[in-house]
């Protein structure tokens, strides 16, 4: 079966990364059990940015949910004070 991660990295300063993960998990829940293909939903954290690492069961499904409710009206709206520069989004096949 053909899966997809949807990469998405932010640039959010250390002193509001816990305001960041605060955002990641009041969504985890909803986005496992109300976006259509979502398997998994992982924080990364790093010096230079903080990732959030989804996985789906496809490629389609990781597009849909950046067109998503929960992800225009809920993460970005959650998110949009704490970032310093526009997010980097990336989907991936895996094989």
């Amino acid at each position: 079966m053909q899966k997809a991660y949807l990469q998405i990295t932010l640039k959010v300063n250390v002193s509001e990364r816990e305001a960041a993960a605060n955002v990641y998990t009041t969504f985890k829940e909803p986005f496992l059990s109300g976006i259509a293909g979502a398997l998994s939903k992982e924080l990364l954290v790093r010096d230079e940015d903080v990732q959030v690492l989804h996985g789906f069961s496809s490629e389609s499904d990781a597009k849909a949910y950046l067109e998503s409710d929960l992800f225009n009206k809920d993460v970005v709206v959650g998110l949009k004070d704490l970032l310093q520069a526009e997010p980097e989004i990336r989907i991936y096949s895996a094989f």
